[in-house]
């Protein structure tokens, strides 16, 4: 079974797990697949049935770069979960990895035996097994997210992780589209994939938004005069001034509270650390291709290169008149 190679000096004193992933055995995924696709509920007597499965799979972040990764239903990042306020829900977690793993519900109100946190609330889910979480989704609507509770400094970082967005249906929307920006790290080297951390010798060397490196990120496509709710995940290990051109956003939200309209702040930048997560409205002003991107201008090359004006956390925004 693909996983890790447990091979010695795999480990520092400290516990970390530095080995790279064994990807033997593991199946690849379309070079243009995409990360963050809607995951489609089962209603079963009123309660919102999702399935999902963990795995270790070949990702690509780029065309000709391909890493190790542990992913939830064969994607990185995982698929996007989205309720409403007051759903019932149900998620069966099916766990393929050759080690333990967990899901934690970031951010989300709900009962503590449901809350994911392996060897605190509940035993972690082994290889070959199914843990079920039910919970009603809190009266907050927002912008949340699930992720590993498991060797959070590898399993993390190689993947699992995805978003999950709580709606409300009665309130009005403030921008005509949005998108979600989920922010990762990976440690890619002799053509291996190595959990990047905080850690000497396994700090990032390529950096991507929803899966995948500039210019294999999406392109936004806008009008002039449009709002644009973008909803910055902070779903890696490290901190990122986000920053768009063409003009400053408004921050209405913050980890999946809505900020009062009176206390509003607007800025062209925003410091997204792990865990948290921002909700800005963008307009577009003028016609052209606007960046979106990190500014820390390492983190938009791709292992210390620029492609195509970029690489790494940078999206385009493309404005028509």
């Amino acid at each position: 079974m693909p996983g890790m190679d447990h091979d010695g000096g795999s480990q520092t004193e400290g516990g970390h797990t530095m080995a790279p992933v064994d990807v033997s055995g593991a199946p690849a995924a379309a070079p243009d697949a995409r990360g963050n696709q809607p995951l489609e509920p089962k209603l079963v007597d009123g309660v919102k049935e999702f399935e999902l499965a963990t795995s270790v799979i070949k990702w690509n972040i780029l065309p000709d770069v391909q890493v190790g990764a542990y992913a939830y239903n064969g994607q990185v990042p995982g698929p996007l979960i989205r309720v409403n306020v007051g759903d019932q829900v149900r998620v069966r977690v099916k766990n393929n990895l050759p080690e333990p793993t967990s899901v934690h519900w970031h951010g989300l109100s709900i009962p503590n035996a449901q809350d994911g946190a392996a060897d605190v609330t509940q035993p972690p889910i082994k290889p070959g097994e199914t843990f079920t979480y039910e919970y009603t989704v809190p009266n907050t609507p927002g912008t949340f997210f699930y992720h590993t509770h498991v060797q959070g400094d590898r399993q993390q970082p190689l993947g699992l992780y995805g978003a999950l967005i709580i709606d409300d249906p009665n309130a009005q929307p403030d921008a005509s589209q949005e998108y979600i920006v989920e922010l990762g790290e990976w440690r890619v080297a002799d053509g291996q994939t190595f959990p990047a951390m905080e850690f000497d010798g396994m700090l990032p060397n390529f950096f991507t938004i929803n899966g995948k490196s500039y210019p294999a990120t999406e392109t936004v496509k806008a009008k002039v005069g449009e709002r644009i709710r973008f909803r910055f995940i902070g779903s890696g290990q490290f901190i990122h001034p986000m920053h768009i051109h063409g003009g400053p956003f408004e921050i209405v939200a913050t980890d999946g509270n809505p900020v009062p309209e009176g206390a509003r702040l607007t800025k062209d930048t925003v410091l997204v650390g792990p865990g948290e997560r921002y909700d800005v409205v963008w307009t577009a002003r003028e016609p052209g291709k606007w960046l979106l991107h990190c500014h820390i201008n390492h983190h938009i090359t791709n292992n210390g290169a620029e492609v195509a004006g970029g690489g790494g956390l940078t999206m385009v925004i493309e404005v028509a008149p």
